[in-house]
């Protein structure tokens, strides 16, 4: 997604490169719309047609230590209803970085959150998060927070994810993925964790829930 000819001015450009923050005009229209244009025009990309309710936002982040925790990241914002639970919880010395590919996606969450302390919403690959990590000076994350539609992506691309997330992840760090079909992939995600729980939550719409993943296995286990 990178253009063939950079803007010379990254604020101006409302389609920046990969892992540049941009701030290009703000997008119209109500979240539900901008995620069901995302979800009909990139398929496989986009884990949902609507947002995350708020019931599966808390879900997601509930048992994060926020006096612990140095650094969060989150894939796949959306339009940001996970990330505005981040920011209600954010200590003045937790970062949190935001990744999102969609330019119109991200152009919301820039928007939305714009002038908030230690918060970075980037355009970016989530394959290559701890590159982003790096040119920002952190060297560990604590949590990895995914609304991918991982069991969609290709194999190499799931596991660039998930082994750029066991990279970063700082010792007894978890990675946390979003799902709107409870238990169908538990399996898939305890070929790569020694330790993988569920978090039903039955008033989102549709029903879903999250992963809790620790320990990573430095690769899938081959299926049996």
């Amino acid at each position: 997604m990178t253009p063939e000819t950079p803007a010379a001015d990254p604020k101006s450009n409302p389609n920046p490169p990969p892992g540049e923050p941009g701030s290009g005009a703000a997008p119209r229209g109500p979240d539900w719309w901008l995620m069901m244009k995302a979800f009909l025009t990139q398929g496989r990309k986009i884990a949902s047609f609507a947002p995350s309710s708020g019931f599966m936002a808390r879900k997601m982040i509930d048992g994060i230590d926020w006096e612990q925790a140095r650094c969060v990241v989150e894939l796949g914002a959306g339009t940001g209803p996970i990330t505005a639970q981040l920011v209600k919880r954010l200590r003045p010395h937790t970062r949190a970085v935001v990744i999102e590919l969609d330019p119109t996606l991200c152009g919301r969450l820039q928007a939305r959150f714009a002038g908030v302390p230690n918060l970075d919403v980037i355009q970016g690959d989530a394959t290559r998060f701890d590159a982003y990590l790096a040119e920002r000076g952190i060297p560990q994350v604590d949590h990895v927070l995914s609304g991918l539609p991982l069991p969609s992506f290709p194999a190499d691309l799931r596991d660039a994810v998930l082994e750029t997330s066991a990279r970063s992840l700082a010792p007894g760090g978890t990675f946390r993925q979003l799902t709107v079909m409870p238990l169908v992939y538990y399996r898939m995600y305890a070929r790569y964790f020694d330790d993988v729980r569920f978090r039903f939550c039955p008033w989102n719409l549709p029903p879903g829930g999250v992963y809790v993943c620790r320990g990573f296995r430095g690769g899938a286990v081959p299926a049996k």
